[in-house]
């Protein structure tokens, strides 16, 4: 049976640590029995071969910018079976100019909810407060979340705007408080998966710093998500050429 194969692409913003984000996982992957390779450049999806021989994609590319070739072979190998994971703005913040793959995604994020009026001191720590992650009834069946209980970070808090197609495994609120121009208490997606054509997306919006990425239940959270949206390993292969060859295999 042939090793599974991780590709990590990282880049982008560097507020949140790509390198150091994405190596916090390598070896819990090459422990689950996947070949990892890493990329610094998201132009590695327009290589068609390379997409083939992929069973997951671990992206955390913080705005940036991707090209048509690129989009084109990242939403063609999802499409294919090919799984993609990510966390944060490493995968709800990427290419802010494409709706293509925010469609592939199936959301983005808008804003952090600051912290009241009273605390804030105009630079970064005005978005970082603590707030709550809530398992959704969903969530609590299936294979990513299971065992898990609510859990509370202090870190930055993602408001997203999502659609109908994604499978909300947790979430996370926003009251409402005097000093914000919403009067409303707002709830929205925190953790989910989506499916794309045979493949399988897994976004978790908690990640904004390594220590938020070594919190027990966002690791656990995060390594999941990756085994689950990787291509199965009883799936026929992707490669043509595989695929070619094991026809004459059978055949012989």
């Amino acid at each position: 049976m042939r090793a599974r194969r991780a590709l990590i692409v990282r880049g982008g913003g560097e507020g949140h640590r790509p390198v150091e984000a994405t190596d916090l996982f390598v070896p819990f992957l090459a422990e689950s029995g996947f070949e990892v390779r890493i990329s610094e450049s998201s132009e590695i999806y327009a290589d068609q071969a390379e997409m083939e021989r992929t069973d997951l994609i671990v992206q955390c590319v913080t705005a940036s910018e991707i090209s048509p070739e690129a989009l084109a072979g990242l939403r063609g190998a999802v499409a294919r079976g090919t799984g993609l994971a990510g966390w944060h703005g490493g995968i709800v913040d990427s290419y802010p100019g494409s709706a293509g793959y925010r469609q592939l995604i199936g959301a983005r994020a808008v804003a952090h909810p600051a912290r009241r009026v009273d605390g804030r001191r105009g630079d970064a720590h005005d978005d970082v407060l603590c707030y709550t992650v809530d398992i959704a009834d969903r969530g609590r069946s299936h294979e990513i979340m299971t065992g898990l209980e609510d859990f509370t970070l202090r870190t930055e808090q993602y408001w997203v705007l999502a659609d109908d197609g994604n499978d909300v495994l947790a979430t996370t609120t926003y009251p409402a408080l005097p000093s914000r121009p919403w009067q409303w208490t707002a709830t929205a997606p925190a953790v989910w998966t989506r499916r794309w054509g045979r493949g399988r997306v897994f976004v978790a919006t908690p990640g904004h710093s390594l220590r938020v990425l070594r919190d027990v239940s966002v690791r656990t959270i995060i390594e999941r998500g990756m085994l689950w949206a990787s291509r199965p390993m009883t799936e026929e292969p992707a490669d043509p050429i595989l695929r070619e060859a094991r026809g004459i295999i059978l055949a012989m």
